[in-house]
């Protein structure tokens, strides 16, 4: 799996980088060679900040952890990605290697799980073109309540949601 590093507001050393490079070789074992990796560290005020994205051709599983310590977070986002890929393995049969489920799960679940706070932030993202039917498989897949898109047949850009009795919804702008 190739990996890049993006960081803001942060020094990446060399040690930082290599253990980062072993945990997420890991996932070798789930997708083919084509898998990669891009792993963003910044800094916020007193906290640190590692969001961890794997792309695999269609398919995107990533995570957001936030601490004190690079080294503490890595260890709270790898199985939350790994949930991720076990839970949508029917979806990603076609895309991950045949043998990835032979072996047991890799990231143990600690018995403490860490109690975060509220966190209030921007996030910016890439808009992509797509159908509403991939943008609810992509939305599936990611584990969100809502996915913002561009629908390739009306060009506008739409949300789809999950609605509370379970159903999807759609929100489409009138311009």
């Amino acid at each position: 799996m190739q990996v890049e590093f993006i960081c803001k507001n942060f020094h990446l050393n060399q040690s930082l980088q290599a253990l980062l490079e072993k945990k997420l070789s890991r996932f070798d074992k789930y997708f083919v060679d084509t898998a990669k990796a891009k792993v963003k560290l910044s800094t916020q005020k007193d906290d640190c900040i590692m969001e961890v994205g794997i792309d695999a051709g269609t398919l995107h599983v990533r995570s957001m952890g936030r601490g004190e310590k690079m080294n503490e977070i890595i260890d709270v986002i790898l199985p939350k990605l790994e949930r991720q890929v076990v839970k949508n393995k029917t979806k990603l049969s076609d895309k991950l290697k045949k043998t990835a489920f032979d072996t047991p799960v890799l990231f143990a679940e600690s018995e403490e799980t860490p109690v975060e706070p509220p966190v209030v932030k921007v996030k910016k993202f890439q808009v992509s073109v797509t159908t509403v039917e991939n943008a609810k498989e992509e939305m599936e897949l990611l584990g969100h309540d809502f996915y913002v898109f561009i629908n390739g047949d009306t060009n506008k850009v739409c949300v789809l949601y999950r609605r509370n009795d379970g159903d999807f919804g759609l929100i489409e702008p009138e311009y």
